[in-house]
């Protein structure tokens, strides 16, 4: 696509966009990271792979009020919480959270995949009354897409996961709304455009700019390490023509995942990358260099509420061009004033596009 009409726009204005997919952690980190999702977005679906988990409704309840005393006063932002599905959960907790209004979604992660996913579902067949109690009553279910066999190549394990469990899981509930989340690979760009309407993604920034070259760049890269882990340029460039297509079933999901510092920066290092700060700058920076600006308040703030069956927004943001560095290191400060020291997504780097306050309608 040519970028010459957008290099003549220095002033975008769209609909308030959503995240949805974001880790807010808890404790002093919550505190920390939420104003960042908030200052953009007016609802997120938070991810549940706390410790423990979230797979009551109860302690869905208690989370969302943590997030809401966390937010800055006067703030609108909402929080969508999600159920943690493990091997025993009862399908009457779920249908009874989603009835309530407490759980939008329920989140699979197969066991060991990625953070806080121990507790995971170590076989689908477990969960079959919860995914048909799901189906029955229009509950999307969010899907960490990767198998954990050890003898899979973990390049590989978004793929192998599609064929071996997504597919059948599909055919056996073929009612159920699935989101295959921050998908990674060409493999899952095309199966969610060939599944029905009951199947969309969400993508990241960072795998619409990064590959899995950057985590070897210079010597490694602990701030470029995520799960699913970044893959080959040929993926990289199949999600941003997906990203900006105009397909409804791709939507904006940052999967902004902080760690402190030392954390990334460990013998066991954790999978996660925070974008949170710039997430809305890092899209526009991909759909302008694709030709595409006009699409991002589409896949921003339009796709994603559709899916979920929930109205727009009625607010507005603004992104004006405004080249500026994005800080190598962040000190956010909890509640009682604790530094917590995070690297973000894009430290050190230009960015062409600086967001303004959020308006509210």
């Amino acid at each position: 696509m040519s970028d010459l009409p957008s290099r003549l726009t220095t002033r975008l204005t769209i609909r308030q966009p959503d995240d949805w997919h974001v880790h807010l952690r808890d404790g002093a980190m919550l505190q920390a990271v939420v104003p960042a999702t908030e200052r953009q977005c007016a609802r997120a679906i938070v991810m549940p792979n706390l410790s423990p988990p979230i797979t009551t409704v109860e302690a869905a309840r208690a989370y969302r009020q943590r997030i809401l005393a966390a937010l800055p006063d006067g703030s609108r932002f909402t929080p969508l919480l999600t159920a943690y599905l493990t091997d025993a959960i009862d399908p009457a907790e779920i249908e009874r959270g989603h009835r309530e209004g407490v759980f939008t979604a329920a989140k699979l992660y197969p066991a060991h995949a990625t953070t806080n996913s121990a507790a995971g579902v170590s076989d689908l067949a477990l969960i079959t009354p919860v995914l048909e109690t799901m189906e029955r009553i229009g509950m999307p279910l969010l899907i960490h897409g990767e198998v954990t066999d050890p003898q899979i190549d973990i390049f590989d394990r978004e793929a192998v996961f599609i064929e071996r469990h997504l597919a059948p899981l599909l055919q056996r509930h073929p009612g159920l709304k699935v989101v295959l989340e921050h998908i990674t690979t060409a493999e899952a760009v095309a199966f969610v455009a060939d599944a029905g309407p009951r199947v969309a993604a969400t993508i990241t920034p960072h795998h619409l700019h990064i590959n899995r070259n950057a985590l070897f760049a210079g010597g490694l890269r602990p701030d470029f390490y995520c799960l699913p882990v970044a893959k080959r340029e040929r993926h990289r460039l199949a999600l941003r023509a997906a990203a900006v297509s105009g397909n409804p079933k791709y939507f904006l999901g940052t999967d902004s995942a902080p760690h402190a510092r030392h954390a990334k920066e460990a013998a066991c290092g954790c999978a996660g990358i925070f974008n949170a700060t710039h997430a809305l700058e890092s899209y526009a920076e991909v759909f302008e260099q694709e030709g595409a600006l006009d699409r991002l308040e589409a896949f921003a703030s339009e796709f994603g509420p559709c899916f979920y069956g929930l109205p727009a927004n009625s607010g507005s943001v603004t992104l004006v061009r405004d080249s500026h560095t994005v800080p190598p290191r962040l000190h956010l400060n909890d509640a009682a004033g604790t530094p917590i020291e995070l690297v973000p997504f894009h430290a050190g780097e230009q960015l062409q596009w600086r967001l303004l306050p959020a308006v509210a309608l």
